[in-house]
């Protein structure tokens, strides 16, 4: 049986995964993992002021988050900032995987990378929520344009 993810409208995402896999194939310890995240931090284009706000405010994050959506009436795109780099890092992971895709997309392809990865193991645990409670305020972003 097929995942669900595996479908040709899942193909995109599928393949931005495999894109940063290949990106981490030469990181293979703690360290480089985290060096290259906090390189991919730096290069997150700026967050403009206005949508430094409560409401983009993602909870549960070590550090203050923000993550906006917009929709074009097809796909979703995000953009977001922090005030610590492993946490921007981060954030450029998701949305380089995510952002462009449909809602859809966002709720029912999970970010298999992260695992093969072993991102979550080289996080600390307070990181890892962050990394977690990223995903949770996209999908919940996604099911919001699906319901409207």
């Amino acid at each position: 049986m097929k995942d669900a993810c595996e479908t040709t409208s899942f193909q995109s995402c599928l393949t931005k995964q495999k894109e940063l896999k290949e990106l981490f194939k030469l990181c293979l310890t703690r360290d480089e993992k985290y060096q290259k995240i906090i390189e991919l931090g730096r290069n997150l284009p700026l967050l403009p002021a206005a949508y430094m706000t409560a409401e983009n405010t993602v909870s549960g994050c070590q550090s203050v988050m923000y993550l906006h959506s917009s929709f074009d009436g097809e796909k979703i795109y995000f953009t977001a900032d922090s005030e610590a780099l492993i946490s921007k890092g981060l954030a450029a992971l998701m949305i380089f995987v995510y952002s462009g895709e449909t809602p859809e997309v966002v709720l029912t392809c999970p970010p298999l990378f992260l695992e093969k990865l072993d991102i979550p193991g080289s996080l600390t645990p307070s990181r890892a929520n962050g990394l977690a409670s990223l995903f949770l305020r996209m999908k919940q972003d996604a099911m919001l344009l699906i319901k409207n």
